[in-house]
């Protein structure tokens, strides 16, 4: 073999060698390149995962913050209004602590303003009108005996005391009829009795025959007319409603 051609060979197997080692040169670096965006492909889609939990996370706290936020307002808006309630029970209490205080001072007036109305009462009963004596002054009596019962409360008492009042009030527009006895020249004569609230007091025998009208300056009863018969008989009647109220013609004492 001729030296030229054994250049050619040689020149040949190093070119084949060049061109398989490049061929391995460049195979490396572009194995790594996809090998490194791989990794990079693979570290993004755990990033954007990353990034979607985070996200999630965020929009729950976000809601939880918006959520905590309404509720402090209701709270804020509920505490004011308890404050408020706290406030005004507090002006109560003390306003109880001052009536509280002065239940003793109280105590020591009415009861002595108790006394004196029941003794008032019973000199007004003595000096009124003497119908239904009897009973209005039992009532005196009850009120005397519930003073002095600790098992009444004082409030009870003056009540009761005040509803006699009203008892005797009432007395003044009171129409009513009963029958008794009048005691007239050391005879015991059985009438009939008449009362138009206080402003007469009228008496007539079951024979019609007489009548009789209180003096309550005197203190006395005092015989009418014959004139007067009949309208005390009318005022009886009417009284027991066996007539309707009319005018009639009475004699009438004035107050003194």
């Amino acid at each position: 073999m001729s030296v030229k051609i054994r250049k050619s060979l040689v020149a040949t197997a190093l070119v084949g060698a060049f061109a398989f080692a490049s061929s391995n040169v460049i195979a490396d670096p572009l194995n790594d390149v996809q090998k490194a965006g791989l990794q990079i492909q693979t570290a993004a889609v755990k990033s954007q995962t990353k990034i979607d939990n985070v996200y999630g996370q965020t929009q729950e706290l976000l809601a939880e913050y918006r959520s905590v936020v309404d509720e402090s307002e209701l709270l804020k808006v509920y505490n004011d209004h308890v404050a408020r309630l706290v406030a005004d029970q507090n002006a109560q209490i003390e306003s109880f602590d001052r009536q509280i205080a002065t239940i003793d001072n109280t105590k020591q007036n009415v009861v002595p303003l108790m006394y004196r109305m029941i003794d008032t009462l019973e000199q007004f009963i003595k000096a009124d009108v003497p119908f239904n004596s009897d009973n209005r002054l039992a009532r005196v009596e009850r009120l005397r005996e519930t003073m002095v019962s600790s098992s009444v409360t004082t409030s009870e008492k003056f009540r009761q005391v005040l509803e006699a009042y009203t008892i005797e009030a009432a007395y003044s527009s009171l129409v009513a009829a009963s029958q008794g006895t009048l005691e007239i020249d050391g005879k015991s004569i059985n009438v009939d009795f008449g009362q138009l609230g206080r402003i007469t007091y009228v008496a007539q025998s079951f024979d019609l025959k007489h009548a009789w009208v209180w003096d309550n300056n005197t203190k006395q009863w005092k015989e009418l007319g014959d004139e007067y018969l009949k309208p005390v008989k009318e005022v009886i009647r009417m009284a027991r409603k066996q007539a309707t109220l009319e005018l009639v013609k009475l004699p009438i004492f004035g107050a003194e």
